[in-house]
């Protein structure tokens, strides 16, 4: 129980940073709802996979997962997968380390910012691989996602 309070609340606080970015790029409003559910749910996967695994790793499942949904949803909602994608990948960008890496090569700690750095650039890596990766996939695995059109009467 202890874990679950702190997990809700980022979840909700990424899913939140997600519509956010989605509003600052501009997306569909309809599409506001998905980009906060796919970043929460991306940014959740990170969290329980970041226990038992790497944080490269963590962030290459947790990126194949949002790409998968990206595109999910872009079938199911008749827009570009982008829409989705830049939005819902934001919590999962390791904004935190490139800052660690600047501010310890600033301050004269070359090694804590080698370190620090190089992580950061392993879980790019990572996110570079996962976007590839799905977007590689036939299109016709999503197209069963797709919504029928309204019946007009």
């Amino acid at each position: 129980m202890s874990l679950v309070i702190p997990l809700l609340l980022q979840a909700l606080a990424s899913g939140i940073a997600s519509v956010g970015f989605s509003l600052l790029f501009g997306a569909p409003a309809r599409c506001f709802p998905y980009c906060g559910l796919i970043g929460a749910v991306g940014w959740t996967a990170y969290l329980i996979l970041e226990m038992t695994a790497a944080p490269t790793l963590a962030t290459l499942a947790a990126t194949i997962l949002v790409v998968l949904l990206s595109r999910w949803y872009a079938v199911r909602e008749q827009c570009p997968a982008t829409i989705f994608l830049t939005s819902a990948m934001i919590p999962l960008v390791p904004g935190r380390g490139i800052y660690w890496a600047t501010y310890y090569a600033v301050n004269g700690e070359l090694e804590l910012a080698m370190d620090t750095g190089f992580e950061a650039f392993k879980m790019v890596v990572a996110i570079v691989l996962g976007i590839v990766l799905v977007l590689e996939l036939p299109q016709r695995w999503f197209r069963a996602a797709r919504r029928k059109p309204r019946q007009e009467g």
